[in-house]
């Protein structure tokens, strides 16, 4: 009885997570038993969902086809059922299909990713630009228009808020608004760093001596949650990625606020600068 209790219990909790998911998955953050791509808020991370989904699809089509192959071998030409095997050779029509049928596959495979290779490469105009810079073992962010930079480490476990994730939650949030091209560029201070956000569907090296640049458009306001992804040394599962998307206005007065408290400029209050020098020393 006890050991049915616990099944029913354990179908509930994993039926709960199931319908669940989708709503836990729109916090832009990994959930609990998620088997799929977290939620896309960002054209280019749509169309990786889309391309993910294709893929699937034929994949799929081509393991049944194979398995249905390999069933059709067993149960028709053992030794049992067929004792004189055949010793048709050099079937030209067999040969053409096994030859053009790949090869649309791989046609109909390449068009859409090539278009979306281009689609992620290719950065529109810019309304927002971010620097990141990986370093061991935090981000620094940099806003060239607006002249502030400031540092992103993660918060400890006591300090965390209700509600912010252990180990993805940063004491200072990149904030960029809503429904506005970003432009990221990246570099590393010392190793190679790799700036992540898997809602977006941005995944970009930062490399000492080298600035890549990527981009994306933010389609809903919210926090999301990345980390760096490329192995950099001993803290490397410790420097996350949060980013803020913000209304126009609200990333306005954040900007205004951000200008007092992180300025880089030769005029920058004092207390500013040392926010950014107690920030470094963090």
């Amino acid at each position: 009885m006890l050991v049915l209790k616990r099944l029913i219990a354990f179908l509930a909790s994993s039926l709960a997570f199931v319908f669940a998911g989708p709503a836990l998955a729109a916090s832009g953050q990994p959930h609990p038993w998620e088997v799929g791509l977290q939620t896309a808020v960002t054209p280019v991370m749509e169309d990786i969902v889309w391309f993910h989904d294709f893929l699937l699809w034929i994949i799929a089509i081509i393991t049944l086809f194979v398995l249905a192959l390999l069933i059709i071998v067993v149960v028709k030409f053992n030794a049992k059922s067929n004792p004189v095997p055949s010793r048709t050779t050099h079937n030209t029509l067999i040969e053409v299909v096994w030859t053009v049928v790949p090869v649309l596959i791989l046609v109909a495979i390449a068009v859409p990713s090539f278009r979306l290779l281009f689609y992620q490469l290719k950065v529109p105009a810019a309304d927002v630009t971010v620097k990141a810079t990986g370093k061991q073992w935090f981000w620094s962010y940099a806003y060239p228009d607006a002249k502030i930079e400031f540092d992103s480490l993660m918060k400890q476990a006591k300090d965390l808020k209700p509600g912010e994730p252990r180990l993805l939650a940063v004491d200072n949030t990149m904030v960029v608004p809503v429904n506005k091209v970003v432009r990221v560029i990246t570099t590393g201070a010392d190793v190679i760093h790799s700036w992540a956000v898997p809602s977006f569907g941005v995944k970009i090296d930062a490399i000492p001596g080298r600035v890549n640049e990527t981009w994306f458009k933010a389609e809903k306001e919210g926090m999301y949650y990345g980390q760096c992804s490329q192995l950099c040394g001993r803290d490397h599962a410790f420097m996350p990625i949060a980013v803020q998307v913000m209304s126009e206005q609200d990333y306005a007065a954040w900007l205004e606020a951000a200008k007092k408290k992180f300025a880089t400029s030769d005029d920058a209050p004092k207390n500013a600068v040392a926010a950014v020098e107690s920030a470094s020393v963090k």
